[in-house]
C-alpha cells in the first residue's frame, strides 16, 4: 500500500488479506469515502501475488457494516444519488463480485443495508451466532442502492427477498443459514478461524482454475445466455495452464499437486 489506510485495517499473512472496516463508533458504517477508499484496497490485493484469498469484516463485536451513513444522504439530490450508487455498485460491490481470488465476509455483528449488501457481495458469506442482517432501506423512503434487490434474489429467491426488502425486517443468523442468505454460522470465537480454514482449502487447489469457476458462475447468473458459452470456453483454456500440467501429473503420480 503506498498509503495508510483510514478507515481499514489491512494485514496481510500466509497468503491471506484481512481487511477490516475500523469505524467501530459509527457502527463501521459506509460512507463515499470509505468506499472509495476499499476500492483502493482491492485494487491493490489483486495484483499483489502473494495475496491468494481475503477475509472482509468488521471491527469490534458489534457490527459488521451497520448500513449507509444516512447523515451524508441527508443533502443529496437525486442526481448525487444516482452517482452514489453507480460508483458504490461499480467501484466496490461489483469489484468484490467479480473478484479473481476467494473472498469471504466474515459476519460479526449487524449487517444491515449496505452492509448486507456488502457481504451479498463476497463470494461466501460465514455469520457469527449473534449476527443479525436485513436491508431496511424502505423505512427511509428509499430501496438498496448497492445491488441488493438483484443479489438478494439470486442468494435466497424472490419471495424471501421480497419479503425481507417490503418489511424492511432483521433476520437472525439461523433464518440467514436457512434461507441461503449465508453458507456457515459458528460461534464469535470461531468466525475468523472458520474462513481461515474455508480459505485454506482453496490454496490447495488451482488459483487460475478458481477465478475461471468465479467467473463462469458470475457470467451464467449475470447474462444466462452466455452462462454455458463461458463455461466451455474456461474449461477449454485450462488444458493450457501450467496448473492443468500440474494437476494431471500430480494426479498420475500420486502425490499432492503444488499450485
Amino acid at each position: 500500500m503506498k498509503k495508510t489506510p483510514t478507515y481499514f485495517l489491512l494485514d496481510i499473512k500466509n497468503n491471506t488479506a484481512y481487511i477490516t472496516v475500523n469505524r467501530p463508533d459509527k457502527l463501521n458504517a459506509l460512507n463515499t469515502l470509505v468506499l472509495k477508499e476499499l476500492s483502493e484496497i482491492l485494487t491493490t490485493l489483486e495484483a499483489n501475488e502473494d495475496v491468494r484469498g481475503i477475509i472482509l469484516t468488521g471491527a469490534g463485536d458489534k457490527a459488521f457494516v451497520a448500513g449507509a451513513d444516512i447523515k451524508e444522504f441527508q443533502e443529496f439530490s437525486s442526481d448525487e444519488a444516482w452517482q452514489l450508487s453507480k460508483s458504490g455498485q461499480e467501484e466496490v460491490m461489483d469489484n468484490l463480485y467479480t473478484f479473481p481470488k476467494p473472498v469471504i465476509a466474515a459476519i460479526n455483528g449487524f449487517a444491515l443495508g449496505g452492509g448486507l449488501e456488502l457481504a451479498m457481495a463476497c463470494h461466501i458469506r460465514v455469520a457469527s451466532e449473534e449476527a443479525k442482517m436485513g436491508l431496511p432501506e424502505v423505512s427511509l423512503g428509499i430501496i438498496p442502492g448497492y445491488g441488493g434487490t438483484q443479489r438478494l434474489p439470486q442468494l435466497v429467491g424472490r419471495g424471501k427477498a421480497l419479503e425481507m426488502i417490503m418489511t424492511g425486517d432483521i433476520i437472525e443468523a439461523k433464518d440467514g443459514l436457512q434461507w441461503g442468505l449465508v453458507n456457515h454460522v459458528v460461534p464469535q470465537g470461531e468466525l475468523i478461524s472458520t474462513c481461515e480454514r474455508l480459505l485454506e482449502k482453496m490454496y490447495q487447489r488451482s488459483s487460475s482454475a478458481i477465478a475461471a469457476a468465479i467467473r463462469a458462475v458470475n457470467i451464467g447468473l449475470m447474462e444466462p445466455e452466455r452462462g454455458y458459452e463461458e463455461e466451455m470456453d474456461a474449461f477449454a483454456n485450462a488444458f493450457d495452464t501450467p496448473d492443468f500440467q500440474e494437476g494431471v501429473a500430480a494426479f498420475l503420480e500420486k502425490r499432492k499437486p503444488n499450485f
